[in-house]
């Protein structure tokens, strides 16, 4: 497996990590606070804007320590360039998510123009957000490995 390849695997078990106890987490302390029909936008206003900066630091952690034990691991340093390769499989990835975004995107809209609570926009945006990182992912690990 290339250190692509592997870099590319911890960040999509991060990911699911990084987001599945964050929403436990949230969810355990406040239970009901998605449901509250009072107040559904503070409530996933704050869901997203403290999940934000929490997955950034959390990547850049693993990112780190993922670095550290590879290179205690083969002796080897990781390459400090991306060739064209590299690139036109970040661009592919890259197209992959943002069209699973947008999807969710107009999902999104669908709920509140067919009358759904607000609650139900913003599970949607959450997880279309997190699909396309996963999408992001997956077409990397596919691409480096089935080719371009």
């Amino acid at each position: 497996m290339s250190i692509q390849e592997k870099k590319n695997a911890v960040s999509l078990i991060s990911s699911f990590l990084i987001f599945g106890l964050y929403s436990l987490y949230v969810f355990q302390n406040e239970p009901f606070g998605a449901l509250d029909p009072d107040s559904p936008y503070r409530f996933w206003g704050s869901f997203i804007l403290i999940l934000i900066p929490v997955t950034i630091i959390a990547k850049i952690v693993i990112s780190i320590v993922f670095s550290i034990l590879h290179r205690i691991a083969t002796k080897e340093d990781e390459p400090n360039f991306a060739d064209e390769l590299d690139k036109l499989i970040g661009l592919k990835a890259s197209r992959n998510s943002y069209y699973t975004f947008i999807l969710g995107f107009v999902l999104a809209m669908a709920s509140l123009a067919a009358g759904m609570a607000p609650g139900a926009m913003f599970i949607i945006l959450v997880a279309s957000g997190f699909l396309a990182e996963v999408t992001d992912y997956v077409s990397q690990l596919y691409y480096y490995r089935k080719g371009v």
